[in-house]
């Protein structure tokens, strides 16, 4: 099958996000990690909606959440592709996955800092 590039604006558009929400759901559905953040997201945003955090702290907490599923699903991509590429067990290949899940981390850390600047007033 010849892959056919949609030039049109409006119809490429659509596709491109039909292709979007397609390996939103392959990440939800069938990666561990992303399934734990997704669940994570959804219980911050019922605790928020309980706790009633303010417009700031929904602009915050939704870029953190939207941060962590983000990288998270780059880390993936990057540890499918190095699979892929090298299935066998290689010392540079797992220092890219390394650095990658290093990104998580890092994204992880700042949500979890988010959190606590947003929810640590509402507990005191």
């Amino acid at each position: 099958m010849k892959f056919q590039k949609d030039e049109t604006l409006f119809t490429g558009r659509i596709k491109s996000m039909g292709f979007a929400a397609k390996g939103a759901y392959k990440l939800i559905s069938t990666e561990h990690s992303v399934m734990v953040q997704f669940s994570i997201t959804v219980i911050m945003i019922i605790v928020g909606i309980l706790v009633g955090i303010t417009k700031e702290e929904w602009i915050m907490q939704t870029f953190a959440c939207g941060l962590i599923l983000s990288i998270e699903g780059l880390n993936t991509a990057v540890e499918k592709i190095a699979d892929f590429v090298h299935p066998d067990y290689h010392e540079r290949i797992g220092f890219i996955k390394d650095i990658a899940a290093g990104a998580v981390f890092f994204a992880a850390m700042t949500a979890i800092a988010v959190a606590s600047i947003i929810y640590v007033p509402y507990l005191l």
